[in-house]
C-alpha cells in the first residue's frame, strides 16, 4: 500500500493481581514511539496510561486515511478516564477511536473500514481542539465483558504536502484509564441525517433529526457538530412534554471538539432526542446531497453523555427525520448562523469524509434501502420426509440440533377455547403422537422423539444447560420442565392443569420459557389473557414479576409471545406480539432497558431469538400490509441489518425461530406447518460493511420441512367448522392451496380471569 513500514509492536504481560509497573517504548525507523505506560498513582496500581500512536506513517495522497488497531491490555474490566491528543492540523485532518470486538485487522493498516463487528465511536478530535475531559467518577467501559477488546484509532490525513519532506507520522492519543470501577459509564449518541438534498443557490435548508428516546437515563456532557463546508449552525436538543431544552450549539466551522454541554439535561424514556443542521445552497450550481465525497455534505450532532454503570449502553444513533410538525417548535437561536472569521473559514481545507464512511455508509445503508437477495430453496433439507403438525417452538440442545415442538393432530381453533379461556376439548385426549423431536440440523433426520401423550396444546419450548426442556402449553396452562432422556419424565410442573389464572400459581395461556444460564432461574411469558412476565427460581419458587414498562404511555403488553435471555447482558428481552415491539428488561430486578419497533414489523412481532444480534419474525396484521419475514438486528443500535424470507413458499405464520452454532436461523411456521432453514453462505452486499456486526444472517433458504396436511381426524376431531376470526389478538391461518377450510390458532387476549384460588 505504501512503502516499507517498520511497525512498532508491543508485547506486555499483565500480571492477574496487577499491572506491571515497568515503562517500555520501542522506537522505529521513522523515530515513532509506542507505548504502554504504568503509572503508580495509586498504590494498588489501579491507574494506568495507553499510547495509541501512528508508526511512522507516509500518507500516499490527500484525504488518505489510515487506521491502526491496538489490543486492550487486560482482559479486565477497565475505565478510559481521560484522551489527551496528540496532533497537529497542519498534518491531520481528524481523528477518530472507535472500540470493538474484532477489528478488520490486526498486522496492517485498515484503509476500508475499522471493525469487523459493532463500531463503538468513543473520541474524535479535529481542528486542533481541546482535549476533552470526562467528569469524575466517569469512564468509558472497556476489556472485560464490554464487547471491546480492541481499540481502532483512525486518522484522517488532510493536505499531504505537509509529507512533502517525507516525514514520518506518529500522531495518535493517550489513554488515561483506571481498573477502579466508575459509577458511570460513559457513551456517544450520534444523531446523522442521510437524506438531506441541499438546492443550488437555496439560502438557507435544514436537516432535521428526531428520535423517541426508549432507554434508561443519559446525562449529557460534551457535545461536537460535524459538517462540511455549507454547514452554518448544528444545534442538538432534549424535548419533553413538548418543551425544547438545548443540550449544544455549535458552528462546525469551529474546531470540531467535544464542547461542554448544558448539564441541567438529561435524557429519559419517552423524551424526545432532536437536532438540526442548518446549511447553505449559495455558491452551488448544482444539488448537494449527504455523502462522503468532497462535493458532498454530512450533518452529525455527537452527545457524549453518561449513566449509570449497570445500565450502560456504549452507543446509540438517531438517524430517523424530523417531522415537521415537531420543528414547527424549535427554538429560534436553532435557524441564526454562528458567525466565524474569514480566516477560520479558510482553514477548512478539505472534507471529513472518512468519518462519512464510518458512520454513514454503515448506518445509511442499514436505515434506507437493504437490498434483499432473492432466498432460495434446496430440496435437499430434510433428505427425508416428516410427518407433524402444528409447529409452535424450536429450540436447540447442547449439541446444537435442532429440537421442534409440534402439535400433532391437535390444532388451535374457534372452539377450543370458552370465554373464560377453559380448553373444551378435554375429551379428545393428549396428544398421541411424538411432540418433540430432535433433529440433525444438517440433514433434517429424526435422532430422537419423545413427548407422547402429555400436551394437548404445546407452545413454547427451550432448554436448560442440563439438556432438560422447559415448555409451555396453553390448554393445560401450565409450565412443565421435562427430561430430554426418551423417558418423558416431567422434573417441575408450574401451574394448575386445566386451570386459567392470574395469580401466582396460575397462568392463563402461557406462552413461553426463557432460562438464566448462570443462575438457572425461569422467565415465564403469561401469554394470551395475562400481559405479564413472571420470575421463578430454577426449583420453581415464585420470585416476581412485571407488565409492560411503558407506563408513561399506558402501553401494557399486548400477548408476550417469545422470550429469550441475554447472557452476556443479563437482560431478558420480549416478542410483545401484538404491540409489534421487543422489549428488554433487567433480569435480576425487571426495570425496562430498551424498546424496538420498526414500521417494518407490521405491527406484529411473534419470536425473537439472540446470539449476539437479534433475530426475529413478524406475522401478518390486520391492520398492516408489511409481510412476514424474518430480520437481523443490531441490539445496540437497534438498526435492522438485513431481512430474509423464503424463496418459494411464502410465510404462512412464522411462529418461533433459532439460529445454530454455525449460523444456521431455523423458523418454524404453525400456519403452513413447515420448518424454513436458512443458512450464511453469501453475505448481502448491502449490509456487508466495515463496523457492522458480521454474524448478520447471510440469507440463503435450503429448503423447508413439510409437516404436513394429514391427522385428517382422530378421535372424532375434525378440521372442519373453524370460522376465522377478525379479532385484534387472534392468529390466523391462511387458507392453503390444497384446502378449502380455514384455521385458527390462537385467540385474541381475553379479560385476565378470576383466580382460581
Amino acid at each position: 500500500m505504501m512503502g516499507v513500514l517498520v511497525f512498532c509492536v508491543v508485547v506486555l504481560a499483565f500480571i492477574s493481581q496487577g499491572y506491571s509497573s515497568q515503562e517500555n517504548g520501542l522506537l522505529d525507523a521513522g523515530g515513532c514511539v509506542s507505548r504502554i505506560k504504568q503509572q503508580h498513582i495509586l498504590t494498588n496500581s489501579q491507574n494506568f496510561s495507553m499510547d495509541l500512536r501512528m508508526p511512522g506513517v507516509v500518507p500516499t495522497k490527500s484525504d488518505n486515511y489510515l487506521c491502526m488497531a491496538f489490543p486492550v491490555p487486560t482482559s479486565r474490566d477497565a475505565y478510559i478516564v481521560d484522551f489527551i491528543p496528540h496532533a497537529s492540523m497542519d498534518k491531520v485532518h481528524h481523528m477518530l477511536l472507535f472500540g470493538c470486538q474484532t477489528p478488520v485487522s490486526t498486522s496492517n493498516y485498515c484503509v476500508q473500514g475499522t471493525c469487523v463487528d459493532e463500531a463503538s465511536i468513543m473520541y474524535a478530535w479535529a481542528r486542533n481542539a481541546p482535549p476533552t475531559k470526562l467528569p469524575k467518577d466517569v469512564g468509558f467501559k472497556v476489556g472485560g465483558n464490554s464487547g471491546m477488546s480492541y481499540f481502532v484509532l483512525q486518522i484522517h490525513y488532510g493536505d499531504i504536502t505537509a509529507f512533502r519532506d517525507h516525514h514520518r507520522d506518529c500522531s495518535g492519543l493517550t489513554l488515561q484509564m483506571t481498573s477502579k470501577p466508575q459509577p458511570f459509564i460513559a457513551g456517544i449518541y450520534l444523531l446523522m441525517s442521510v437524506d438531506t438534498v441541499i438546492l443550488p443557490g437555496k439560502r438557507v435548508t435544514n436537516a432535521d433529526i428526531a428520535c423517541d428516546y426508549t432507554s434508561y437515563p443519559i446525562y449529557p456532557f460534551a457535545f461536537r457538530t460535524h459538517t462540511h463546508r455549507l454547514g452554518k449552525v448544528v444545534s442538538g436538543y432534549r424535548i419533553r412534554d413538548g418543551k425544547w431544552s438545548l443540550i449544544g450549539r455549535q458552528s462546525p466551522q469551529l474546531p470540531q471538539a467535544f464542547y461542554p454541554a448544558n448539564k441541567e439535561v438529561s435524557v429519559e424514556y419517552g423524551d424526545i432526542v432532536a437536532a438540526r443542521c442548518v446549511f447553505t445552497g449559495e455558491g452551488r450550481t448544482s444539488k448537494t446531497y449527504i455523502g462522503g465525497t468532497s462535493a458532498d455534505e454530512m450533518c452529525n450532532f455527537y452527545i457524549m453523555y453518561y449513566m449509570d454503570s449497570k445500565h450502560a449502553i456504549p452507543y446509540m444513533n438517531c438517524m430517523e427525520t424530523g417531522f415537521k410538525e415537531l420543528f414547527q417548535h424549535i427554538p429560534a437561536e436553532a435557524n441564526v448562523p454562528i458567525t466565524v472569521s474569514p480566516d477560520q473559514m479558510n482553514s477548512m481545507m478539505h472534507m471529513e469524509h472518512s468519518e462519512f464512511n464510518n458512520n454513514f455508509d454503515e448506518l445509511q445503508q442499514q436505515n434506507v434501502s437493504i437490498q434483499e437477495e432473492t432466498l432460495d430453496q434446496v430440496s435437499a433439507w430434510p433428505q427425508s420426509s416428516l410427518q407433524l403438525g402444528q409447529v409452535s417452538g424450536l429450540a436447540l440442545d447442547s449439541d446444537s440440533n435442532l429440537v421442534i415442538f409440534h402439535r400433532g393432530d391437535h390444532r388451535w381453533g374457534a372452539d377450543s377455547f370458552n370465554r373464560q379461556a377453559r380448553y373444551q376439548q378435554r375429551s379428545l385426549g393428549p396428544i398421541q403422537q411424538s411432540t418433540i423431536l430432535v433433529v440433525d440440523p444438517a440433514q433434517g433426520t429424526i435422532l430422537k422423539a419423545s413427548g407422547r401423550n402429555m400436551f394437548y396444546l404445546p407452545h413454547g419450548i427451550t432448554t436448560d444447560k442440563e439438556n432438560n426442556y422447559w415448555v409451555t402449553d396453553v390448554a393445560l396452562h401450565q409450565v412443565l420442565k421435562v427430561s430430554s432422556d426418551g423417558t418423558d419424565r416431567t422434573l417441575l410442573v408450574l401451574g394448575e392443569a386445566f386451570i386459567p389464572g392470574s395469580d401466582n400459581d396460575h397462568f392463563c395461556q402461557p406462552t413461553d420459557v426463557a432460562v438464566d444460564t448462570e443462575t438457572g432461574n425461569i422467565f415465564v411469558s403469561d401469554g394470551y389473557c395475562n400481559a405479564r412476565i413472571l420470575k421463578f427460581s430454577a426449583d420453581g419458587k415464585y420470585l416476581s414479576q412485571w407488565g409492560s414498562s411503558d407506563r408513561r404511555r399506558s402501553l401494557p403488553f399486548h400477548i408476550p409471545h417469545s422470550l429469550v435471555f441475554l447472557p452476556n447482558r443479563r437482560e431478558v428481552c420480549v416478542a410483545d406480539r401484538e404491540n409489534g415491539r421487543i422489549q428488554c428488561f433487567v433480569a435480576k430486578t425487571g426495570e425496562f432497558v430498551k424498546e424496538i419497533k420498526k414500521e417494518e414489523f407490521g405491527g406484529e412481532m411473534f419470536a425473537i431469538t439472540y446470539s449476539g444480534l437479534i433475530f426475529a419474525v413478524n406475522g401478518d396484521s390486520l391492520h398492516h400490509s408489511a409481510p412476514p419475514r424474518g430480520f437481523v438486528i443490531s441490539y445496540s443500535t437497534k438498526a435492522i441489518l438485513d431481512t430474509f424470507s423464503p424463496s418459494t413458499k411464502e410465510f404462512k405464520m412464522p411462529h418461533d425461530i433459532v439460529e445454530t452454532r454455525d449460523g444456521s436461523v431455523f423458523v418454524g411456521d404453525v400456519g403452513s406447518r413447515l420448518v424454513f432453514k436458512f443458512t450464511p453462505e453469501k453475505l448481502h452486499r448491502s449490509v456487508k460493511k466495515a463496523g457492522i456486526e458480521v454474524q448478520e444472517l447471510e440469507g440463503k433458504a435450503v429448503g423447508s420441512l413439510n409437516l404436513g396436511n394429514f391427522f385428517a381426524s382422530h378421535k372424532g376431531y375434525s378440521r372442519q367448522g373453524f370460522d376465522q376470526l377478525s379479532t385484534e389478538g387472534s392468529d390466523q391461518e391462511r387458507n392453503d392451496e390444497d384446502s378449502s377450510d380455514s384455521e385458527n390458532e390462537e385467540y385474541s387476549a381475553l379479560p385476565p380471569p378470576q383466580s382460581s384460588s
